[in-house]
């Protein structure tokens, strides 16, 4: 008979192949379910998107296999210039600046693009016997009971195994058939996401730059372009994203100035609604919930899949460590380790960007004061700026192993 999974894990972006890569490496039995089909997800041209990776997640990633698949198409962030002010009218002259210098490990992160992470993760899985995909499939039906998990498939045929973790995103339905609801709110804007050619180097620098509508990310990316994270009041960027390329342009130009030369577009647009929403729970019986089916946030930080690899290199390890005692790793007991692991450092990641959008997001003159001289106050301060170029990096807090460079 062929051995069942231990581990069903539904959605395949990002942090599911992550998550079944670190299991399968430390002896478990994976299988990862993605309504998508693989051809979608590995023939995927260049669409503009991008992730800020902090110098944690690369070690995670350089722990399962990953990195040296996509090291080429890496760009290293080595400063944060972050700025307030209005469009077209130039940055306040108080901004924080950070650089990778300040800290000993080396870039603060590095900025990849979604098309290269994909790929290497479905080629790393395909070469990883103990992962079985299915891809193009959509869970309908789970049921937990004493023995473990079961679940049905669109097509009718089932899986069982000994855990079922959700990396489903922010709707997550393997949460919603669990029955856990979410807390959260919408921030009344959307993200504009694009990539730009630009005529003169980046010199690997990112920047942030806060305007009463939202905060307006320049991530640099290999060769002469950047990734654009736009955030709009969300009419305004319904209407923006309707314009033409020309129109598009020309709006986003006094926002993104000109320091590095002439711009244009390279590749699609995108919009996204930005919320806040996060799981009342990340655990059930027999199931975990892993990145944006746990915690959703608003992207001013970036830190999205960066609090996923987190979720991911904890789960492994608690799941990793409770198999080698003989412990039913579907157990509320040991799930709860996981939850009590993140759930804090989630949930104050999403306050803090919560926080962070409502004060700069905003034009009241008394708070644009505050937080200017707040911004001068920690740029000015070496001890300051270290701590938040290490909390940029991923280095603070109660780092899982693989988030260390170790292995579990």
């Amino acid at each position: 008979m062929e051995k069942k999974p231990d581990i069903l894990i539904v959605g395949g972006g990002l942090n599911g192949p992550a998550l079944a890569l670190a299991l399968a490496q430390t002896g478990h039995s994976v299988t990862v379910i993605d309504a998508l089909a693989e051809k979608v997800r590995k023939n995927a041209a260049f669409d503009g998107r991008s992730y800020a990776l902090a110098l944690a997640s690369q070690r995670l990633l350089d722990a399962i296999g990953i990195w040296d698949r996509v090291a080429e198409h890496a760009q290293p962030m080595l400063e944060i210039k972050v700025t307030d002010g209005h469009a077209g009218a130039g940055p306040s002259p108080f901004f924080m600046h950070f650089d990778h210098a300040e800290i000993e490990e080396g870039p603060m992160g590095y900025m990849v693009e979604d098309r290269h992470l994909r790929r290497a993760f479905l080629d790393a899985m395909a070469e990883e016997k103990a992962i079985t995909e299915l891809s193009g499939k959509t869970v309908v039906a789970q049921e937990s009971n004493a023995n473990g998990v079961t679940l049905t498939l669109d097509d009718g045929s089932t899986l069982t195994g000994d855990l079922l973790v959700g990396c489903d995103g922010r709707r997550s339905g393997t949460a919603a058939r669990a029955g856990i609801k979410r807390t959260g709110w919408d921030y009344g804007q959307t993200a504009l996401v694009c990539a730009i050619e630009h005529e003169l180097p980046h010199h690997g620098i990112a920047h942030q730059f806060f305007m009463p509508p939202g905060p307006l990310a320049i991530l640099p990316l290999t060769g002469n372009r950047s990734s654009i994270v736009w955030s709009e009041r969300t009419e305004m960027a319904e209407r923006i994203n309707a314009m033409s390329e020309a129109d598009y342009l020309q709006v986003l130009r006094p926002r993104f100035g000109d320091f590095l030369g002439e711009i244009k577009l390279a590749g699609d647009r995108f919009t996204y609604p930005l919320n806040l929403t996060i799981a009342n729970s990340f655990i059930a019986d027999h199931l975990a919930l892993v990145g944006d089916a746990a915690h959703g946030m608003h992207p001013i930080a970036g830190q999205g899949l960066n609090a996923g690899l987190r979720d991911v290199g904890a789960l492994a390890e608690v799941l990793t460590l409770a198999g080698r005692r003989g412990e039913d790793i579907g157990s509320i007991t040991v799930l709860e380790r996981y939850q009590a692991w993140r759930r804090f450092d989630t949930a104050s990641l999403a306050m803090a960007t919560d926080m962070f959008n409502k004060l700069f997001s905003n034009d009241n003159p008394i708070l644009r004061m505050g937080r200017d001289i707040g911004m001068g106050i920690v740029g000015s301060l070496p001890g300051l700026r270290r701590g938040f170029v290490r909390e940029a990096a991923g280095l603070t807090g109660d780092l899982p192993k693989l988030l260390q460079g170790r292995p579990i």
